[in-house]
């Protein structure tokens, strides 16, 4: 056996960062999204304008101007934010789930993959459907409604964040499932009352005054609110403690994720 031949049959040095491999992770996860684009980007998009068309074909006379700004403009931002956090969870959760189901997550964990690379690979994936659903949900939107940008640093935090959170989350969930009804019960339980009650149609100064201080414990609120600030440069809480609950939550779900897959939680008998 020659010098190149045994090289070839050396075991590879990973490194610190096994980078080849969570590239791969990561391109799978992006590439599993675009096989089916008319469902996972186009569908939503469509959704977000049918939304926008009967909230402003049921409101749009009565609610005029919302904290100085029109009703469309207002609404706007809130949409794509609810649809990109909606995009990155079905995205991680439904992944991990139909792996789990279909028995081949064993795919997954044979690999030299870490489970900080496993982590990343499925929420950077689910990021990036979140961030694409969102972009071309705002570009069909700009023709409709008036789109402006007050603060990119802004839309690009608070979108990245809010797709992570979301992204973080279904993976927790995915971890959990045993079956998809699971999932269905965190969606419906969890991440749809959330975005619903977080500011996303309205403005939390018109709630009363018990609720303007519960919607303060609402993450949801905070990722919209800062989403809709690098908009419109209007908002209803401080940009500065968004930062650090967005922050703060997507570092106890990244640990949260981090422990369920180091310890095999429902993934290795």
């Amino acid at each position: 056996m020659n010098e190149s031949e045994q090289r070839a049959l050396a075991p590879r040095h990973m490194g610190a960062v096994n980078w080849l491999g969570l590239w791969t992770l990561y391109a799978k996860e992006v590439r599993r999204f675009l096989n089916v684009y008319l469902q996972t980007v186009a569908a939503p998009v469509v959704t977000s304008l049918l939304f926008l068309a009967v909230f402003l074909l049921a409101l749009g006379r009565a609610v005029e101007t919302v904290n100085g700004i029109s009703f469309a403009t207002f609404l706007a931002p809130g949409l794509v934010m609810m649809t990109m956090v909606q995009n990155a969870f079905a995205n991680s959760s439904s992944s991990i789930t139909i792996a789990k189901v279909q028995g081949n997550i064993v795919d997954v964990l044979m690999p030299p993959l870490s489970a900080g690379e496993m982590v990343a690979g499925f929420a950077f994936g689910a990021v990036t459907r979140g961030m694409m659903v969102g972009l071309v949900t705002a570009v069909f939107m700009s023709f409709f409604v008036e789109v402006g940008i007050h603060n990119i640093w802004a839309i690009l935090y608070f979108g990245i964040s809010a797709s992570l959170m979301l992204a973080l989350l279904g993976i927790a969930g995915g971890v959990w499932a045993e079956k998809f009804d699971h999932i269905a019960v965190v969606t419906n339980f969890v991440v749809t009352p959330l975005s619903f009650l977080s500011g996303t149609f309205y403005s939390a100064e018109s709630l009363p005054e018990a609720g303007q201080v519960l919607v303060h414990f609402n993450p949801f609120f905070y990722m919209i609110d800062g989403f809709r600030y690098g908009f419109t440069g209007i908002s209803d809480g401080t940009i500065m403690t968004g930062v650090v609950v967005l922050a703060a939550v997507n570092a106890a779900l990244w640990l949260l994720c981090y422990r369920m897959i180091k310890t095999g939680y429902k993934l290795k008998a």
